[in-house]
C-alpha cells in the first residue's frame, strides 16, 4: 500500500494529502457536492525521486484513479467501496485502484 495519497480537485487548485483509502473515499464523498467541479485526481506515493548521486531528493506521486461524480453510478460506487473497506480492520485495506509501478508495499 501506499504510505500516502494525494488528492488534486477544483482544476489543480486544491490538494489535499490523505492516509488511506479510506480517508480519500470518505473525503471525496463528504466535500464532492460542494467542490468547484465533479472530477477528483488520486494519486499515490510512489518511490523517492533520485538524483544522479542515488541520493534522495523528494517525495513523488503516481496517479492511479480519476474520480469523476458526474458520471452516473459513481457515488454509490464509492459509497460501495468505502463500506467495503470500513468492514475490514485497519491495516488489511485491500481493494481499490491497482498500485502504480514504484510503489511500495
Amino acid at each position: 500500500m501506499p504510505r500516502e495519497w494525494q488528492l488534486c480537485f477544483d482544476g489543480g487548485h486544491q490538494q489535499r494529502y490523505l492516509p488511506d483509502r479510506r480517508a480519500v473515499l470518505h473525503y471525496v464523498l463528504s466535500i464532492g457536492p460542494r467542490a468547484a467541479g465533479p472530477r477528483f485526481e488520486v494519486f499515490a506515493e510512489a518511490d523517492p525521486v533520485r538524483l544522479a548521486d542515488g541520493s534522495v531528493a523528494g517525495r513523488s506521486f503516481a496517479l492511479v484513479e480519476v474520480i469523476d461524480l458526474s458520471r452516473p453510478g459513481e457515488h454509490e460506487r464509492l459509497r460501495a467501496e468505502l463500506e467495503d473497506l470500513r468492514s475490514q480492520p485497519e491495516g488489511a485495506v485491500k481493494g481499490g485502484p491497482p498500485e502504480p509501478p514504484g510503489v511500495p508495499t
